[in-house]
């Protein structure tokens, strides 16, 4: 399905992509705590509403 060459990149570039991700959150890591503090309860309020929705479709649906 797919070249050796290929798997080969793909291999390289998610490994590159993920190192240079991880620095780029350690070295903001403090303006992250300054800027976004709250941010995983509206996060959990989120997914809640989501799953609220999917439940409250099943029971109106069936």
């Amino acid at each position: 399905m797919f070249s050796s060459g290929q798997l080969i990149f793909a291999l390289f570039f998610i490994i590159v992509f993920t190192v240079i991700m991880i620095y780029a959150y350690r070295k903001d890591i403090n303006l992250h705590k300054r800027y976004y503090k709250g941010s995983l309860r509206i996060l959990f309020v989120f997914i809640v509403f989501i799953i609220a929705i999917v439940v409250i479709k099943k029971f109106i649906v069936s």
